[in-house]
């Protein structure tokens, strides 16, 4: 359907929006051999820059965007950092865990980072949450970085390895994460969303009352 000649340029004009604010670049991973190779595709693209990751299974609603959070603690620090949240202590098998030394409010000092650990060993209920601010330095341990949990190589074990040399610090960002990694999670971030919708909410919240 073309937008314009359909006259919905209030629609047109948002899906212009993004391609206003940014040049975008991709390049495609070409086995599915986990995070941490992922992110060594893209060297060619940072060079010798910091740079950000955010994953797409979570997305994160706050009044500061919690990826710039992370960019001003590694401004303040100097250091790589990472973002996390609390979690049910019975859910911590399914993310990477850090093990903390102490903390500065929300900053974390971190002993070791744990990807997955088995249920009952986590060392602690933060978790690492999709978002990333990082050194380049993490590229020189992720080109000889080996295979880790799930038969991938790991970001979070590339991550553990700079920590042992660098420190790398952790935050505990404000704002209210969604998980859509999963399908129950997907579902309801989207009735979360569409009801925070000023377009949407009344006949969203119309159907929901007569399911």
């Amino acid at each position: 359907m073309n937008l314009e000649s359909n006259g919905k340029f209030k629609e047109l004009e948002k899906t212009k929006e993004p391609t206003n604010l940014v040049n975008l670049f991709y390049v495609r991973q070409k086995e599915q051999k986990g995070l941490g190779d992922a992110v060594l595709c893209a060297k060619q693209f940072i060079g010798n820059e910091p740079f950000a990751i955010l994953l797409g299974d979570d997305i994160v609603k706050g009044e500061t965007p919690a990826i710039k959070q992370l960019m001003q603690k590694y401004e303040e620090t100097g250091k790589s950092v990472i973002g996390v949240q609390e979690v049910q202590p019975s859910e911590t098998h399914r993310y990477g865990i850090i093990n903390p030394i102490s903390s500065n409010g929300r900053l974390y000092q971190v002993n070791n980072f744990v990807e997955k650990p088995k249920e009952g060993t986590a060392p602690s209920n933060l978790a690492i949450m999709g978002r990333y601010v990082l050194s380049p330095q993490i590229f020189n341990y992720l080109e000889n970085q080996g295979i880790g949990a799930g038969g991938e190589v790991q970001l979070t074990d590339a991550i553990e390895r700079l920590n042992q040399d660098d420190n790398v610090f952790a935050y505990d960002f404000e704002g209210k994460r969604y998980d859509v990694g999963e399908k129950i999670g997907f579902v309801k971030t989207t009735i979360d969303f569409a009801l925070n919708n000023d377009d949407m909410k009344d006949e969203i919240t119309k159907f929901l009352k007569n399911l």
